[in-house]
C-alpha cells in the first residue's frame, strides 16, 4: 500500500480532528464517507500513537482488520487520547502539541521456528511487529519499537515482560509468535 501527500494529510486530520470534537462515534456524513477513496473503506488493523515532545502520550490500537481503516483511525485516535490507561486523558491545551503517528498493519502471520536462533534468524528488525502469545498471555511491539530495542533479544526480553511473563520466557522456545508489517505515516 502506499498513500499519496494528501493521503497522509487526510488520515492526519482524521485523527486530530477526532481527538478535537472528543468523539469515537464516526463523525463525518454519509456523504463523506461515500466519497472516501476505497483503500479507507477496508478493514484494516491500525494503531494511532500520540507523542508528546518526544514523549510517548497514548497508543492504542487494533491488530487485526475488524472495521473499515477510516472508523479504526476515528476509533483509535479517540482511544489513544482519553482511553489509554497507561496516562491520563488528554486535555483541550495540550492537543496543539500532540504528534500523531499512524500505523496500518498487514494481517499477522505465524511465525514458524524450531529452535531460538531460527527465531532469532527470521525476526527482521523495523520491518516486523510482532505479537507473542502463551497461555493466556500475550503482547505486540509495534515495528517502531525496534528503534528503541534494536537488539533482537533484547526486544523478545521486553515484550514478554510486556505480556507478563519472564523476560527470559522467550528462550524456552514455547511462545507462539505472529509477524506483521505495518506502514507509518507520521505529520510532516
Amino acid at each position: 500500500m502506499t498513500f499519496s501527500k494528501e493521503d497522509k494529510t487526510f488520515l492526519i486530520n482524521l485523527a486530530r480532528n477526532t481527538i478535537i470534537k472528543k468523539t469515537k462515534k464516526v463523525w463525518l456524513t454519509e456523504e463523506e464517507i461515500k466519497k472516501l477513496p476505497d483503500f479507507l473503506k477496508e478493514k484494516k488493523g491500525c494503531f494511532v500513537t500520540l507523542n508528546k515532545k518526544g514523549q510517548l502520550r497514548g497508543c492504542i490500537g487494533y491488530i487485526m482488520p475488524i472495521i473499515p481503516l477510516y472508523q479504526a483511525i476515528i476509533e483509535n485516535a479517540y482511544n489513544a487520547a482519553y482511553g489509554d490507561p497507561r496516562f491520563l486523558p488528554v486535555t483541550q491545551n495540550e492537543i496543539k502539541d500532540l504528534e500523531i503517528e499512524i500505523t496500518i498493519l498487514t494481517e499477522p502471520e505465524k511465525l514458524e521456528y524450531k529452535t531460538i536462533n531460527e527465531l532469532l534468524e527470521k525476526l527482521i528488525p523495523e520491518k516486523h511487529g510482532v505479537i507473542i502469545k502463551k497461555g493466556f498471555f500475550s503482547a505486540t511491539f509495534l515495528p517502531q519499537v525496534w528503534e528503541q530495542l534494536p537488539d533482537k533479544k533484547d526486544f523478545l526480553s521486553h515484550l514478554c515482560m510486556k505480556a507478563g511473563l519472564n523476560p527470559n520466557e522467550w528462550q524456552k522456545g514455547t511462545l507462539e509468535v505472529e509477524t506483521y508489517e505495518g506502514i507509518i505515516i507520521e505529520e510532516e
